[in-house]
């Protein structure tokens, strides 16, 4: 992969961190701020329990996210940073730009991802 390739990769890639962690760190904000709640109304206590429930789940798959932007970022800086784990193929620009942190090629994930519908 070329150079111009890899600074545009990385540059995506720490736009998307810093993204992440400026949206974990207002969320929690909010939460802290609206603690306590204090709702009488058990419907909208249940709204409000629901709604922190998915901003935890939410917080939880971009934590995923972090540690995959990172070892994306680790692979960059190895030059390995492009190449298919499975087949040792190069990963397509287009899938790359789709999906920074991939570590697979179309064909790779395909077959894995058939493998797991078959059980």
């Amino acid at each position: 992969m070329r150079q111009r390739d890899l600074k545009l990769f990385r540059k995506l890639l720490e736009e998307r961190k810093q993204e992440i962690l400026n949206e974990a760190e207002r969320a929690v904000g909010q939460m802290n701020n609206g603690a306590g709640g204090g709702y009488a109304d058990p419907t909208d206590r249940a709204t409000m329990e629901s709604d922190r429930n998915f901003q935890l789940r939410l917080r939880d798959r971009e934590r995923k996210l972090l540690a995959k932007i990172e070892e994306a970022v680790a692979r960059i800086d190895e030059g390995t940073y492009g190449r298919c784990e499975a087949c040792g193929n190069e990963i397509g620009i287009e899938r790359l730009k789709a999906r920074p942190v991939t570590t697979f090629c179309i064909s790779c994930k395909s077959a894995q991802e058939a493998r797991e519908r078959q059980g």
